[in-house]
């Protein structure tokens, strides 16, 4: 007798129908966005005015700030907020695309894979070392040229690294969002953030040197201990592991890599792998004394890519085909950072954003003097949903907080380590943080998942920097 087709339809499980209750990412962003509609049409139209910023950016005049005629958000320009956010994210959706084909010409190459191998093998038998040392090496790099987007660098060469060690793309991407984070915020030497608020506020540029540096060195130990504890658990039990139906694919791929001989690269390979520290070293100089940013940085990754390919022995047609298969594999990514700044655009359109920043330092100033520092500190991470950009937050709040803080009895030292603190962690939680999304996509891990491996962290962070605050203030410190 014929069995019943029904028989053979699949039954989804119970991860799946959770998995399909969840709102595509798409969704999310685009619900805030119109959530932010709304608003303009609720919250007063306001503005500062524009002055000459730092390093010829543009800044406010924090005495400036008027009431402006409404103009809520109408729905064809809500309509437009999308394209106009990727126009105007062009710069880190290029790069975006730009690392993508690099990486993937250096995976045609094999060098990475060459790489790969030789780390895991050298750490085989003592893997869970490998993780605060390379924590140790990002957010230096981080801390001292204020690039937490080469996050996306590091995402692709870390997940085969970490799943042939027998860890999860979870342990991979929080290595790396992590460690930039923490170097971005600590912020020893980063001109994006505390370079711009000291000349803003008139202080000695990167003084405070000193305490900076133990920030660095507390967050840096506290991330390297939760995600070696993370990562102890995977190694014991790989089905606790958040991306544990994620990575089947990859564990297939990688997991015997070390039961394999090992690679060994040719004499053109070794040429080519010869010339990175040299890219990377431009690449440092360029950040720190030229002033580079993504448009350069992509500049230079493409001009790495072509040589590399070329000295590893590609053919040009191969490198393009591999630049396009690279474009392929980031471009959700790449579209989630311009549906993430569509939110601001919504805000700019209806004139609220400047009211919002007003709004919320006026709050601060209502507080008791003790826990004024604190208070700045909530805002600035409150901004940083709508200002995901470290520079462009201090741009536009630190004209306001630095005199805020002498009224208050705060000094701009502390104003300014408040913003550091309420703007870096949250560069790895928010989804309106677009080269964070990307990364995301790149590791293949849902932001949900995210959260639920990184929301106790973030909150001890945010703990650790409530104490230094206090021992700011309390002590006065100027730097």
């Amino acid at each position: 007798m014929e069995q019943p087709k029904s028989q053979n339809i699949h039954k989804p499980s119970p991860l799946e129908k959770k998995k399909d209750r969840m709102p595509h990412i798409y969704v999310l962003l685009f619900i805030i966005s119109g959530l932010a509609a709304l608003l303009t049409y609720l919250i007063p139209a306001g503005s500062f005015e524009r002055v000459p910023g730092p390093n010829g950016r543009e800044s406010i005049d924090p005495n400036s700030f008027t009431t402006v005629d409404a103009s809520p958000v109408s729905f064809m320009d809500f309509m437009l907020a999308i394209p106009v956010g990727m126009a105007s994210a062009s710069e880190i959706i290029f790069f975006t695309f730009i690392i993508g084909g690099m990486f993937m010409v250096l995976r045609r190459t094999e060098i990475i894979e060459i790489g790969v191998d030789r780390l895991a093998r050298k750490f085989q038998h003592k893997s869970i070392a490998v993780i605060p040392v390379l924590l140790t090496l990002f957010a230096v790099v981080a801390t001292t040229i204020g690039t937490p987007e080469l996050s996306l660098v590091y995402i692709p060469v870390l997940i085969p690294l970490f799943i042939s060690l027998g860890y999860d793309s979870m342990t991979a991407a929080g290595i790396a969002l992590i460690s930039t984070a923490l170097g971005f915020t600590a912020g020893v030497m980063n001109p994006g953030t505390v370079g711009i608020s000291q000349q803003i506020s008139g202080l000695e540029t990167y003084s405070g040197f000193g305490l900076r540096v133990v920030v660095l060195v507390v967050i840096v130990l506290i991330g390297s201990l939760y995600i070696m504890r993370y990562a102890k658990k995977i190694k014991q039990d790989p089905s606790k592991s958040y991306t544990h139906e994620e990575d089947e694919i990859k564990r297939v791929k990688y997991k015997d890599a070390l039961k394999q001989p090992a690679k060994r690269a040719t004499k053109r390979q070794l040429v080519a792998i010869s010339t990175l520290p040299i890219f990377f070293g431009i690449l440092v100089y360029g950040v720190t004394q030229l002033g580079w940013f993504m448009l350069e940085m992509s500049g230079l990754f493409i001009f790495m890519g072509i040589l590399v390919g070329i000295i590893s022995g590609l053919s040009l047609t191969k490198v393009c085909e591999a630049f396009t298969e690279g474009f392929r594999e980031v471009l959700m990514g790449a579209i989630i950072i311009g549906i993430a700044r569509s939110v601001a655009i919504v805000l700019e359109e209806g004139q609220i954003m400047d009211t919002i920043v007003y709004g919320l330092g006026n709050l601060v100033g209502h507080l008791p003097s003790t826990l004024s520092a604190i208070g700045m500190m909530t805002v600035q991470l409150f901004i940083n949903f709508f200002i995901p950009s470290g520079s462009g937050q201090a741009l536009v709040t630190m004209p306001i907080m630095a005199p805020l803080a002498d009224m208050l009895g705060v000094t701009r030292q502390t104003a300014i380590l408040a913003f550091q603190f309420g703007d870096g962690f949250a560069h790895i939680l928010f989804p309106t943080s677009g080269y964070f999304m990307a990364a995301l996509v790149i590791a293949g891990i849902g932001w949900t998942k995210w959260v639920k491996f990184f929301s106790p962290l973030f909150f001890i962070f945010m703990g650790v920097g409530i104490v230094f605050l206090i021992y700011a203030q309390l002590t006065g410190w100027t730097g």
